[in-house]
């Protein structure tokens, strides 16, 4: 037990590191060959940052492990929006200028009613797992139309400036991305190890492990890219990262996983932790599209946020300890 403590932990801290020089690598290379910044912070840095829990995620569902992959991808969602969100809202309220941002809030509120409609018979079958994926390759290219028919717009500004602070050569940047990358795939493989044998030692199921431990590691790159982006004033910045995230772990992560390992849904996900994923993800669409007027996350709202993580999390942790 000891041992595979020692192997999340350590696995966790490198997946931390290695996620940043992906991303970072990642969106400087596509700077250089050409891609606008907004296509570049919508894409590449919002998906990019959910590289550990695709990677995780994947290797679980090869591995048998499809409670942890499930797990992993619907916890990260929660973490993002009540923990990150949260914590980013009360260091400064989040003010949401991106008319980019506003079109994916209601997309990722009807994105997260497919994926619930898709548990409803407590299963995730290869077909339903084909569907995400389809639906995520249509976003992809709706995202690149409209990141190419933007003129203007506070993301593409602010992504510009970040670049600019992370100058460096090409080759530089591709020996980054590969060395993130392969990093990457190693950790999670720890991560992965560690976190079933931890469950089997506390006869607790793999997903409240990815629930939990693996969902809130696999998140600390989003929280990183938010917080460094919420000290710059990049506020846009910050919510496009959380939404690109969640739209990957709800499609990509999901679907991938899905198509390795059709999978039995336990009916808690479904009326536990679907739930909470749904009310987060509809109220940061009512909190943050501000309908008339630019949306806005003030620190009230941000503690509340937090709580309900807190609230969540103790929750989960009560009911193994009452096993």
């Amino acid at each position: 037990m000891s041992l595979a403590l020692l192997v999340v932990i350590l696995s966790l801290v490198l997946l931390i590191w290695s996620a940043d020089r992906f991303v970072e690598g990642s969106a400087v290379a596509a700077r250089h060959l050409g891609m606008p910044p907004l296509l570049i912070g919508m894409v590449v840095v919002g998906f990019g940052t959910s590289a550990p829990e695709m990677v995780v995620s994947v290797l679980a569902a090869w591995q048998g492990n499809p409670g942890l992959a499930l797990g992993n991808a619907y916890g990260s969602n929660i973490t993002n929006i009540a923990l990150i969100l949260g914590l980013t809202a009360l260091l400064s309220p989040i003010a949401v200028h991106s008319q980019i941002l506003r079109k994916e809030l209601p997309v990722l509120a009807l994105v997260t009613l497919l994926a619930a409609w898709q548990l409803r018979d407590g299963s995730l079958e290869r077909i339903d797992a084909l569907v995400l994926l389809l639906v995520f390759a249509g976003l992809i290219g709706w995202s690149i139309r409209e990141g190419m028919r933007a003129r203007t717009d506070a993301l593409a500004d602010e992504m510009e400036a970040e670049l600019q602070s992370h100058a460096m050569p090409l080759g530089r940047a591709l020996w980054w991305l590969g060395i993130g990358l392969l990093l990457l795939i190693i950790s999670s493989r720890g991560l992965v190890w560690g976190a079933v044998s931890i469950a089997q030692g506390f006869g607790v199921s793999d997903l409240i492990i990815g629930l939990t431990v693996v969902a809130v590691g696999t998140s600390l790159p989003e929280l990183a890219s938010s917080l460094a982006a919420i000290r710059k004033g990049e506020h846009d910045l910050a919510l496009g990262n959380v939404l690109g995230s969640n739209l990957f772990n709800t499609l990509a992560v999901v679907g991938l996983a899905g198509i390795i390992q059709p999978m039995a849904v336990p009916p808690e996900v479904l009326t536990r932790d679907m739930l909470v994923m749904g009310a987060l993800t509809f109220s940061l669409f009512v909190l943050g599209y501000g309908f008339r007027k630019p949306g806005r996350i003030n620190r009230v709202e941000g503690a509340v946020l937090v709580a309900v993580f807190l609230g969540y999390t103790g929750y989960l942790v009560i009911g193994v300890l009452g096993t």
